[in-house]
Parts: structure tokens; sequence; C-alpha cells
């Protein structure tokens, strides 16, 4: 059998013209020189290197297709039926509405979690309710690498970032909706750090927290970018990008000028950041005025992992967020986004093996996060368990995504009239359909009617995941969830068995 897909995707429109694949190779067993060439190889006949990426990208959100050996759905949830912890044994208290959610982290400012939950890091689509709802829900949430692209007004001199408006509208996404539970939280890759956006963000508009960016589940190297021309090369190569082949170049403005130039790129540069950066790095932002410091990391090599995992212990940042393969992004590689990295669930076990590890040789350990591909409560309620008490929070990324736009999308349909045949039953208007409006007046009175719905289906979807662990945590008669551990859990496979056993990189 295979576990990779076919040679047709949703990334690009693409489609096998039969039924009868070769499993190994992904292409039609018959292929014919009469096809109009409707899969991946004949797209790239075509449009060549660009094909290396998502042709589709943009209003979109994209992920792995690839359906991989083992995920959290090889394992069941335990239960148990005599006894509490964390609640008095009586009906009264033992109920799901006593199941303790919140969670703290941070070494110098400590952040309030409403939930065990975080929005990773996303700059596209309706990204102010992805930061508003998170405010609602009392989460932390992240602003995207790059962010600055986004702006319209960004302004570069000498190297260095002197304008960005665009960021304040995105910290104030989050900011006036700010109850006390959460964070926003600035991402930033070696472009971003080495044009100052870091200390622009703290100064300028008062960033708190940020985040340094090693990889994604989705995305290990960075992204390359094709230019229209030599004039959008000489441009971007203004602002400090790294442009291939280099517009300056006496022999390709030679070969620009006869017609036979090559194609120019940007490329993002990879991160070569190490101890002797980092660590005094973050001590010049916390100096400027940085509460809180957040690595994000992806499942590189074991011993990349370690390594990330001790820099942030000596640094002393506050979170390392840990993405597995299987979740997604809108610019990746297509074949990256299937075919790298560790799956979450055996990512999540790396981390914790190597945390057990440097926990007993006495290193102090961030929180952890760990993301890529969850969308429901019950791959929320695994990973905690899985983590054994070391993972403080689950990423909840392209969902939360989804619930912003739909959110928004439904709340017009219903004011104009349009009502979406299958939530009819529920009413006619939005304070009919909205079912938790009434949990948003509890906490923000009469002024939440006027949030955005967008925002509002953020915060009603992170409530419905909330309410869904507490009902597990109730089964397990867990009613607090800093006494998950993998006893609540049940392997259904061979791969799940060995898993928890220690076995798979054996």
């Amino acid at each position: 059998m295979t576990y990779s897909p076919e040679l047709s995707s949703a990334f690009n429109d693409t489609y096998l013209r039969s039924r009868h694949v070769s499993p190994q190779s992904g292409m039609c067993s018959f292929c014919t020189e009469e096809c109009e060439g409707t899969c991946e190889i004949a797209l790239a006949a075509v449009l060549g290197a660009q094909t290396v990426y998502p042709t589709n990208t943009g209003a979109n959100q994209i992920a792995s297709e690839k359906d991989y050996p083992i995920d959290f759905s090889h394992f069941n949830i335990n239960g148990r039926v005599f006894g509490a912890v964390g609640a008095n044994a009586s009906y009264e208290e033992a109920t799901i509405y006593h199941v303790k959610l919140e969670r703290e982290f941070g070494e110098f400012n400590p952040v309030k979690l409403t939930m065990p939950i975080i929005l990773p890091a996303l700059i596209k689509l309706n990204w102010k309710d992805y930061f508003g709802g998170a405010a609602m829900a009392g989460v932390v949430c992240v602003i995207g690498e790059g962010a600055r692209d986004r702006d319209p007004k960004l302004r570069i001199e000498n190297g260095r970032v002197t304008g960005f408006p665009i960021l304040k509208t995105m910290l104030d996404s989050f900011r006036k909706y700010y109850r006390g539970y959460g964070q926003i939280v600035l991402q930033c890759n070696v472009e971003d750090d080495m044009l100052g956006v870091p200390e622009f963000a703290i100064k300028k508009y008062g960033a708190e927290a940020i985040e340094f960016k090693f990889g994604q589940g989705a995305k290990g190297t960075q992204p390359v970018v094709r230019i229209k021309d030599r004039e959008q090369a000489l441009k971007k190569q203004g602002m400090g990008e790294l442009v291939l082949p280099n517009p300056m170049d006496p022999e390709i403005i030679k070969a620009y000028e006869e017609g036979t130039c090559p194609n120019f790129y940007s490329y993002a540069r990879l991160p070569l950041w190490d101890e002797d950066y980092l660590i005094p790095r973050i001590e010049e932002l916390r100096g400027m005025g940085a509460k809180n410091i957040y690595f994000k990391m992806a499942g590189y090599d074991l011993k990349d992992l370690e390594k990330v995992i001790l820099i942030g212990s000596k640094a002393r940042v506050d979170m390392i967020t840990f993405d597995g393969a299987g979740g997604g992004s809108g610019y990746s590689p297509n074949k990256m986004m299937n075919e790298w990295s560790l799956p979450t669930v055996v990512l999540e076990d790396a981390v914790c093996t190597i945390i057990n590890k440097l926990k007993s040789e006495g290193h102090w350990i961030p929180a952890i996060t760990i993301t890529g591909g969850f969308s429901s409560e019950d791959q929320v309620f695994k990973s905690l368990a899985y983590g054994d008490g070391i993972v403080t929070a689950v990423g909840l990324c392209r969902a939360s995504m989804t619930a912003a736009m739909t959110g928004k999308k439904i709340g017009d349909m219903i004011k104009a009239g349009n009502i979406p045949k299958n939530l009819k039953k529920y009413g006619n208007t939005v304070e009919e359909i909205y079912g938790d409006l009434a949990d948003l007046r509890a906490i923000y009175g009469k002024k939440a009617d006027k949030f955005s719905l967008g925002a509002v289906g953020v915060f009603s979807y992170l409530n419905k995941i909330a309410f869904g662990i507490k009902h597990f945590a109730a089964l397990n008669r867990k009613f607090d969830i800093s006494y998950l551990d993998r006893n609540d859990l049940i392997p259904l496979t061979r791969g799940a068995k060995d898993l928890l056993k220690g076995k798979w990189f054996e």
C-alpha cells in the first residue's frame, strides 16, 4: 500500500483521467499521448517551477492531503466510573461544569488562558476576526511571519523598518476585546528580525510578545516567489530581500536587455540563528519592553528538537510551539506539505521524550504547545493526555480561521435575509441563530451584540472545543486537566502501542 496521494491535488485543481492508478508513481496506470493534460505532471510540463507551490493559493487555506500511518485517531479515550480527582466526589461538584481548563505560563510575565488552546501564526484571510475571537475566548494568538508584506504603507530605510502602520490594526484587533486572558504575539522570521521588526513593534506600538520562527509542519524551508520583471526585482532587493539572480549583475542586465534573462525570484532566508545570537537578542528585546518570548519549531531532526528546547531553556523563553506534519499553510511547497516532517503525534512523543531527559538533567523547561492538524475536542484531549503533564496547550489554526470566515459569511447571509438551509430550523435572526451570544454578553455586556460575527464565530467554535474537553475529562473523573496523562488513552493499533512504549524511533 502507499500513503502518498495520487498525482492530482486540490492544491492546483488537477485530477487523474483514469480510475486505474499506479500506486507507487501516483500516475494513471495507462498514460496516453492523447490526454489533454489534467494531472500534476501535465501542469508542470506547462508551468514548470511554479507548480512546486499551490497554484490556487490566495483566499484559501491549504493543508496536507497525505493519510499518515499514525495519528491521534489511533487512540480512543479511556473512561472511569469511580471517584473524582480535582473536585469533591459529590453530585454537586463532580460535574462537567466544574472541570478546570485554565492554564498559566510565563517565566517573568504570567499569561493566563481560559482553556488549553492557542491560535498559531496566520496573517491572511479574515485575520481581524481570528485575533478578535482569540481575545474573546481568552487564548493566545499569533500574527504570522512577514506581516509587513501586508502593509502597502510599509517603509524601509537603510535596511530597517521605519513605517508599518497596519501592525497597529493587527494588534488592536486583539486588544480591543482583551479581558485579562491570552495575548497577541508577533511572529518574526529571519527577514523580519534583520529589518528590525521586533524592536519597531515594541517601541512604536507596544507589542508585548515576540515569537522567533524556526519552521512549521508544512514548510521547513522558506518560500520562493516569482517576480515578474527586473524592475520589481530591484524593488524587492531594495527592501532587503534576497533576489536571485542578482538584478544588479552586469551579465543579468545584459541578458535582460537581450530578452534571455531567466526568471527572477525572491527567497526568504533560512533561520541560521544559534545560542550565541538568540540569547543576547532575547535579552535585548526584553530590555526594550518585550514581556514574553516564544519559539515556533517544526518536526526537524531529533537533535535539532533538543537543541531548540535547550536554547529556550537557557533564554527562559515562555513557550515553544511544535508543529507536526498534517497541518497547512497558504504558501508551502505541495510535496513538502505531504512528505516532510514528523506526524504530529510522533513529534509530540519525541518532544516529550526529550523533555523528560532534560528534566532529569536539571534543565528548566518552557511551556509547550503542540499543533498540526487539530480541529476537534477529542484530538485536543488526546494531545493533552499524551503530553503527560508536559503539554500546556494545543494549537488550533486552520480550524479557527475557518470559524472566522464562516462566522462572518453566515452572519452576512442572515442579515441579508438569505439564511442557509441547514440553519433555518434554529431561527431567523442573528440573535436566534448564534447560540453563544448570551455567553459573550455575560462577559462584555450588551455591547457584544455589535461584535463582528466572524470573531463571534471563533469564540463560539472555541467554546465548543472547551465544552467538549470538559465532557471527556469528567468521563475520566478528572476535574482539572492538569491531571490528564497517558492512562487516559487506549491504543487501537500496533503503531499506537509501539509509540506509547517508546519504540517508534528504534
